[in-house]
């Protein structure tokens, strides 16, 4: 089946969708409150900027360090002329990266994935055409140092959670992909056997099951579903990558400076939002092939957590220079990683990503390494056609189906019902016959006005009881309705969340084919900073 966007497709703002947080949200309208905690804002203004200030910092010494790592990772891999261009490419002064990350999640995980992606390969053709001198190269950063195996081990699919069991420890990078068959034993009875899940079957088996470990199966995975558009992605557990940022792991190691700045900052934001994440003292992991943990300072020596592994201050610094790739950064410490290794510009992730972004802006300045741009990753609500027209039919709008249920509901039981019952008019005549009599209550004896607010308190609260019960008879009423409308936005949003966050990609894939990544990278905009809706 072939996938076409619907002309009502539409861009609402991300605030009126109700999943983004508070912080996002004054992000994108700049607000006063965060201005201190971010650098160039993401339009075309803030990227000429910040061309300027990450053309000065990055040397050509690392251009090659990188290069030469990318074409190692790749040796194995068929790659497109688009992404071998794009890889040679980052060897001149004029170009730079976008850069979006991701965990390891089997087969992909949740859909934002392709979300994630799609906005950067968007978002550097978007800047080769204002920017026409530089040249700008989409990055896929692969979280292959991550060792929180649960977090990934599953995707769902149509209901079904499909998930991989294995007792490997450490890095999940370096994970070797073994159980891997039994999974796709149980997935492949889910997928029939049309063309597209002929397809999946093999896009999974050529990955996981002809690969050795977990990192080369998604370079995979991500390389036969994005080389065509120039994806690069990179696996940053490398010694030679790690080098590069061995003087910035040994001013953590002697100085605890990204503790020391992101305290402060932590302090000053945590007045007004929530804290992400919370720095320890030192901000690194000790990485082997079968084990990630913290290392920490006690009595004047430095151990690994959880082992009989220690160092003196001597014998670790001598560690640092004879294997770098034994010290892997924490989630303070890898953005700084991530911009010291690449000529960035910008990150593009999902709110918690960038919220805990904003609590680096001050360890950045403080070791004299740009900050780069945030920008929100697009976003995308799925609805087909057939949905659509019962929408219609329901008289439920794009916008409102983002209610909360109880809300939806209860508005569009009030619209469709015979007798008027909403009690707003009855609030105001409440409301301002109180307001009088406090004022009388104010000019004659102080003492009754809490008597006055009481009062108040309790008619309100006796009318809003009121509303309720003529709102649960209403319902009782329009049970069909109820029910239609409920379903409906159950099938949309599952478990009362965005879909991009529960389903895979391959529910989609089974039904569209390639026409489904090709209809989102046409009609995702990264710069328009606004929650996209798609009709098919």
């Amino acid at each position: 089946m072939s996938l076409t966007e619907c002309d009502c497709s539409t861009y609402i703002p991300f605030k009126e969708t109700g999943f983004f947080s508070t912080m996002m949200c004054n992000y994108l309208e700049k607000s006063d409150t965060l201005e201190h905690f971010y650098g160039n804002y993401p339009n075309i203004e803030g990227f000429k900027k910040q061309i300027n200030e990450k053309q000065k910092s990055f040397s050509n010494h690392t251009r090659e360090v990188l290069v030469a790592a990318l074409r190692s990772q790749y040796e194995k891999t068929n790659i497109s002329e688009k992404t071998k261009a794009n890889i040679d490419a980052l060897l001149t002064s004029n170009t730079f990266t976008v850069t979006t990350g991701h965990q390891l999640n089997l087969f992909t995980g949740p859909l934002y994935f392709l979300y994630k992606i799609i906005s950067a390969i968007n978002l550097a053709e978007e800047l080769s055409a204002q920017f026409p001198e530089q040249q700008f190269v989409p990055i896929y950063w692969m979280a292959t140092e991550d060792h929180d195996f649960d977090e990934i081990n599953y995707f769902n699919f149509k209901g079904s959670k499909v998930q991989w069991n294995s007792e490997q420890t450490g890095g999940v990078g370096r994970f070797s992909n073994d159980g891997l068959s039994h999974v796709f034993q149980v997935f492949q009875q889910h997928l029939g056997t049309s063309r597209n899940a002929t397809y999946l079957k093999e896009l999974f088996t050529e990955g996981y099951l002809k690969h050795s470990n977990l990192a080369d199966a998604t370079r995979y995975i991500a390389n036969e579903l994005f080389s065509e558009y120039g994806l690069v992605i990179i696996d940053a557990d490398e010694s030679a990558l790690k080098k590069e940022f061995a003087p910035f792991v040994k001013q953590e190691l002697l100085e605890n400076t990204s503790y020391r700045e992101v305290s402060k900052t932590n302090a000053l934001l945590g007045q007004s939002y929530k804290i992400q994440v919370n720095p320890r003292e030192i901000n690194l992991f000790y990485l082997t092939d079968t084990l990630r943990e913290r290392i920490v300072f006690e009595d004047a020596i430095f151990k690994v957590n959880n082992t009989t592994i220690s160092f003196s201050k001597e014998e670790i610094l001598k560690e640092l220079e004879n294997h770098p790739e034994r010290f892997s950064p924490n989630v303070i410490m890898r953005p700084l990683y991530q911009e010291i290794i690449l000529p960035n510009l910008c990150y593009i992730g999902g709110g918690g990503e960038l919220a805990y972004w904003m609590q680096l802006k001050s360890y950045f300045d403080t070791v004299r390494i740009p900050f780069p741009i945030l920008l929100l990753r697009n976003s995308v609500q799925v609805i087909n056609q057939k949905q659509y027209k019962k929408l219609e039919k329901l008289s439920v709008s794009v916008e409102e189906l983002f209610l909360k249920q109880n809300d939806l509901l209860a508005k569009k039981v009030k619209e469709n019902a015979e007798v008027h019952f909403d009690f707003a008019e009855q609030r105001t005549v409440l409301e301002t016959q109180f307001n009088s009599l406090r004022k009388i209550a104010e000019q004659t004896d102080v003492s009754y006005v809490g008597a006055v607010n009481a009062q108040e308190k309790k008619q309100l609260k006796g009318l809003q009881n009121l509303e309720k019960r003529l709102l649960r008879a209403e319902k009782r009423r329009q049970a069909d309705l109820v029910t239609r409308i409920t379903e409906l936005q159950n099938t949309i949003l599952p478990n009362q969340s965005l879909e991009e966050r529960q389903r895979n990609f391959s529910e989609y894939y089974l039904e569209y084919g390639n026409d489904f990544i090709v209809s989102l990278k046409k009609a995702l905009k990264p710069l328009q900073l606004e929650f996209f809706v798609l009709v098919k």
